[in-house]
């Protein structure tokens, strides 16, 4: 039986020498279309308004510069995903979630942070803990959050997303990706109500303060009752919150 005809190769490549079929063009364009619509999509606020979010196949394409085939194929991608929903003689929506499913999304954020925090108390570096503060050095007394709330507003979504990152668990950032477009839209929505914004901040500094002391469990827990206590805000308030 005839033996494969050996190449040539160095030591530091020979594990490299692997069978690999190369990637057509059109994959690569449908791939790179995938990333950059799910990342624009990540970013929308589509909660701000209680009309649908629509997606134009041709305006995309001139946008990304490529034909309309690795749009359609993305697009595909993105529906699998349960990101849009193609909708018969209206185009491309961007799916939105009911109150029912926003409420239980925010809690499994709520469990999903407060792990993050656990890990955080044990793991962190005390400098990027403290760096934590930031977010809300230009708020207080003399300048009230309820007073600048869009400013307000993308520094908490800021400081949650910081949360998850600093727990340096993959997992956890790759899960909580997957909801955040739909609980950032509701923390949105919730922080500039007075009831919500009067608690805040100090609960914002409450969670930092424990993570400093590296009290695990007063940590864990004041991360989750924050969060906890959007999803009942929610619950309660859903459907006031486009009126």
């Amino acid at each position: 039986m005839a033996t494969p005809k050996e190449t040539k190769a160095s030591p530091a490549m020979a594990e490299a020498d692997i069978a690999i079929v190369r990637i057509a063009p059109e994959t690569s364009f449908k791939n790179k279309a995938y990333e950059a619509l799910k990342e624009a999509i990540l970013k929308m606020d589509i909660y701000a308004t209680p009309e649908p979010v629509m997606l134009d196949e041709r305006a995309l394409s001139e946008r990304l510069g490529v034909s309309r085939t690795p749009i359609r194929e993305a697009i595909a991608m993105l529906e699998q995903d349960g990101f849009v929903k193609t909708v018969p003689r209206r185009g491309i929506v961007v799916v939105r979630r009911t109150k029912a499913e926003i409420v239980d999304m925010i809690r499994a954020w709520a469990a999903l942070e407060s792990m993050a925090a656990r890990l955080i108390t044990t793991t962190a570096r005390k400098k990027d803990i403290t760096a934590l503060r930031d977010f809300f050095k230009d708020f207080g007394s003399d300048r009230r959050p309820e007073d600048h709330i869009e400013e307000y507003s993308k520094a908490n979504i800021a400081f949650h997303q910081a949360l998850i990152s600093l727990s340096e668990n993959q997992v956890l950032v790759d899960m909580t990706n997957d909801i955040l477009l739909h609980v950032r839209g509701y923390r949105q929505l919730t922080i500039g109500r007075k009831d919500r914004t009067a608690t805040s901040l100090p609960e914002h500094l409450g969670i930092i303060e424990a993570l400093e002391a590296r009290d695990t469990e007063l940590a864990e827990k004041r991360a989750r009752d924050h969060t906890l206590g959007l999803a009942a805000y929610v619950e309660a308030h859903g459907q006031e919150l486009f009126t």
